[in-house]
């Protein structure tokens, strides 16, 4: 059976979020299954939000975990708590936040799983303070970023895929986004997933995220950050500079990649091995591109549920 077949419609109504001040935001985040089940954080990527789990969350929810999916800073209803904090989008800052709504919610340990942003959020946290993550899920594999090599070359086959970032670097970039975010968010939909086949209301339930007062500023900042190309938010330099040994995860791990990833190509499980110190399983997934948790609900949550089986 490919992933495809594992493949479910997406439910027609937009999921029911609440609020929680942690860190510098207002995080707005959908909860489901049982309060005291053991609990799972599912992190969303640019340019997707929550609904990339609307399957996944009642999957895990009926196995009985308690599930959180909160919107990343500048997507949907989640917003900063003053004007004056730097709209950053750096890795430190992500992590930061995953790590402030664990606190927000009293939730000491948790099983911590996402791709691109949402996956780098989850995998730092999973890096720098072990002891909070009970099993990282990863899509993509190691998911920290390497910045002092950012503007190191990479071959051309791999770097014009990388065409939105190099936009995003200028100010027609910037504007482009905040012009035609609609247009350029579901190009990266069509160019990364280019096996998923979604319909209008599917991406527009997703796109509404987007309009989000920051969605620009967090974006292009990220985008820059990531090359060296501006400084990040002081508030997280140490962070940036701990992740700037490319810490080791210790944790039990999954990795995944998806074989029509129009981002990037799957990688062997030696490809990345040196940034894991712990148990961890790689497994390419046939038939999916960028959005796995949307394209193949069951198998990203049977993945969840199997690091939580050890202590089940």
């Amino acid at each position: 059976m490919t992933a495809n077949s594992t493949r479910s419609p997406a439910p027609p109504l937009a999921l029911p979020c609440r609020t929680t001040p942690a860190g510098v935001l207002s995080v707005a985040w959908h909860g489901c299954g049982p309060a005291d089940g053991p609990p799972v954080f599912l992190m969303h990527g640019f340019p997707y939000d929550i609904h990339a789990y609307a399957a996944v969350a009642p999957m895990l929810a009926d196995a009985g975990c308690r599930v959180i999916v909160p919107y990343l800073r500048g997507f949907g209803p989640t917003r900063f708590l003053h004007a004056d904090t730097p709209r950053s989008g750096e890795q430190a800052a992500l992590g930061a936040d995953l790590l402030a709504l664990m606190d927000a919610l009293q939730i000491e340990r948790a099983v911590l799983a996402g791709y691109d942003w949402g996956g780098r959020a989850a995998c730092v946290v999973a890096a720098l303070w072990p002891q909070r993550c009970a099993g990282l899920v990863s899509y993509n594999n190691y998911n920290i970023q390497d910045i002092a090599r950012g503007l190191q070359p990479d071959t051309p086959a791999n770097e014009h895929r990388l065409w939105y970032q190099y936009y995003f670097h200028g100010e027609r970039g910037r504007a482009g986004l905040a012009k035609n975010r609609r247009e350029l968010t579901r190009l990266l939909w069509q160019l990364w997933s280019p096996t998923w086949q979604f319909d209008d209301a599917t991406f527009e339930r997703s796109a509404a995220a987007f309009d989000n007062e920051d969605f620009v500023a967090v974006v292009i900042h990220s985008y820059r950050h990531r090359y060296g190309l501006v400084a990040g938010d002081p508030a997280y330099a140490d962070i940036e500079r701990r992740l700037a040994a490319q810490p080791a995860i210790t944790v039990p791990t999954i990795t995944f990649d998806g074989s029509d990833d129009g981002v990037r190509d799957p990688a062997t499980a030696q490809a990345h091995a040196r940034f894991f110190a712990g148990a961890r399983s790689h497994r390419i997934v046939p038939g999916v591109g960028h959005n796995m948790p949307q394209e193949a609900p069951r198998v990203f949550a049977n993945a969840v549920l199997e690091l939580l089986r050890p202590s089940a």
